[in-house]
């Protein structure tokens, strides 16, 4: 539903290189979850981030925007063995490896994981520039989401969202930092309990720090909710908001605020995401709309709570 990735080796003297993956663009015939696949951005982001940071990003090695070679734009990077949390099924139901992983084991993860988004933040320069970057941000939103419900029922639940953000925008926006922009475990891959590599930059963009510290709060949310309506326990001391904000601030010196603003944000963000992958399943007929189309949104009631005042005195 996003971009492919194909893994190989190959026999190549300079650079030397053997193991690779390549990340090709979607097929638009795919019915794709992003209007745009902008390969060559997101080539030059994760060199950028190379160049400028210690986080471990996998060595680009090539860029083709001609589609006559494979159909598509794509880039090639060197790939890096280790272990992914799963998001199928989530890495907090029972069976996987980091469900099965000790207390002290997820706290080294989760540490490290905190630890990579805050050097990001810290290390990467920003271009500047004029106005508001989180106004940019939220407008660019409300352009994905434009698009997803083209011609199709619109959600009332996530306009709802829009609304609520423009009623509680943060008085002090705070500083523009390079945004991962998926910051998850899920695009991280694992050496033991030790990020290997930091995958997924496809939606990198210049933000607030709390737009992506609201992300990493929210999909961890959106999994351990998903696990607890299905009668498992799931992981309830990983990844909590509280213990997030209070790391992210010992190593930067920055206390993270207005975060039910950005956590609400990061919820209405994967709404509309969830929202083109459902209507992704109406165009290939393997679903119907709803009378509420709001239902195909898999977390529409952790949105509504949001949105009403009450979700995080429910958890």
């Amino acid at each position: 539903m996003s971009s492919e990735t194909l893994l190989f080796d190959i026999e190549h003297p300079e650079p030397p290189v053997r193991a690779c993956a390549l990340r090709i663009a979607a097929d638009p015939a795919a019915y794709t979850v992003f209007p745009v696949y902008d390969m060559a951005r997101q080539f030059r982001t994760m060199r950028g981030v190379a160049e400028h940071t210690d986080l471990p990003v996998p060595r680009v090695l090539w860029l083709e925007e001609d589609v006559r070679a494979l159909g598509a734009p794509f880039f090639v990077m060197e790939r890096v063995e280790g272990r992914v949390p799963p998001d199928v099924m989530p890495y907090t139901y029972e069976g996987n490896w980091l469900h099965a992983a000790s207390g002290d084991e997820r706290a080294r993860l989760e540490e490290a994981t905190v630890s990579l988004i805050a050097r990001l933040h810290d290390q990467h320069p920003v271009e500047p520039a004029k106005g508001s970057a989180l106004r940019r941000h939220v407008e660019a939103q409300r352009a994905y989401y434009a698009w997803v419900v083209d011609g199709l029922p619109r959600s009332p639940l996530i306009e709802s969202a829009f609304d609520w953000l423009d009623a509680h925008w943060p008085a002090d926006e705070g500083e523009t930092v390079l945004n991962w922009g998926d910051a998850r475990i899920g695009n991280i891959i694992y050496d033991g309990f030790e990020p290997a590599a930091v995958l997924d930059w496809e939606m990198a963009g210049y933000a607030p720090r709390e737009v992506d510290l609201g992300w990493t709060v929210y999909l961890h949310r959106f999994f351990q909710d998903l696990t607890v309506t299905f009668g498992q326990r799931g992981l309830p001391d990983f990844l909590r908001r509280d213990a997030i904000e209070d790391r992210y601030a010992r190593l930067t010196g920055h206390r993270p605020r207005d975060m039910d603003f950005h956590t609400l944000y990061a919820a209405l963000r994967h709404a509309i995401v969830m929202l083109r992958v459902a209507y992704r399943q109406v165009h290939f007929g393997e679903t119907q709309v709803p009378e509420d189309p709001d239902a195909l949104i898999p977390h529409h009631a952790s949105l509504a709570a949001m949105v009403q005042g009450s979700y995080w005195t429910q958890v």
